[in-house]
């Protein structure tokens, strides 16, 4: 199996390429506003992509996957409870930026994800984890076959996705760790939408925010 990164845009958001082998089909999964660093990954795997896979709504994550449908073909899929900030780029722009900056932001129609999904693509096969907290419709993608979750924001080396932002709920987020990331197996690598890979063992012998959530499981009553 294929997994390619690049590291795009001034958020230095993580583009990855998922694909079987060389030369074939593949998927990407988040799509950061910067198109020309994501094609460049496919055209040196010789990838082309049937899917565009987006863990949240955020611009950082979005804000090329209009043009990467437009370009290549690729369906799009986003949770819908995240429409309300894929499908409204501009206010996002603004949010940060205090206005539009050049570039393409045009969000694509999106199909839904929802929570237990199987998607076979690629002759891969993910398994849609929503985790709201960051976002309320943010998912994770788990590859049980390869030991692979793509986390997006919610999970990343030493920390978690900030929740102060419109949407975000930090209870929320720990809840969706606790149920849906924390039964993972130790050896799952997880590859996060910001920063370096890491695995669910290595997170959870070390990541503050986990070891804290731990801590209050085992001094809950019964």
């Amino acid at each position: 199996m294929i997994v390619d990164v690049a590291s795009l845009w001034v958020a230095e958001t993580n583009a990855y390429v998922l694909a079987a082998e060389a030369g074939g089909p593949g998927v990407v999964v988040d799509a950061p506003p910067d198109l020309a660093g994501i094609l460049e990954v496919l055209d040196r795997r010789r990838i082309t992509p049937v899917a565009l896979l987006v863990t949240h709504g955020h611009i950082d994550h979005t804000g090329a996957a209009g043009g990467l449908v437009e370009r290549t073909g690729a369906r799009a899929y986003l949770h819908p409870d995240d429409a309300f900030l894929a499908l409204d780029p501009e206010a996002q722009l603004r949010m940060l930026f205090g206005g539009i900056p050049p570039g393409d932001f045009r969000p694509p129609e999106f199909l839904d994800l929802a929570d237990g999904q199987v998607l076979d693509l690629a002759g891969l096969r993910l398994e849609v984890v929503h985790t709201p907290g960051h976002t309320p419709g943010h998912c994770c993608f788990h590859l049980p076959d390869e030991g692979i979750l793509l986390s997006g924001d919610h999970l990343f080396a030493g920390s978690i996705g900030r929740t102060d932002l419109p949407g975000g709920d930090f209870a929320t987020l720990m809840r969706s760790m606790r149920d849906k990331i924390l039964p993972l197996p130790d050896d799952t690598r997880v590859l996060p939408g910001h920063g370096p890979a890491t695995t669910i063992g290595r997170e959870r012998r070390s990541n503050p925010f986990l070891l804290q959530l731990l801590d209050r499981g085992r001094s809950s009553p019964g």
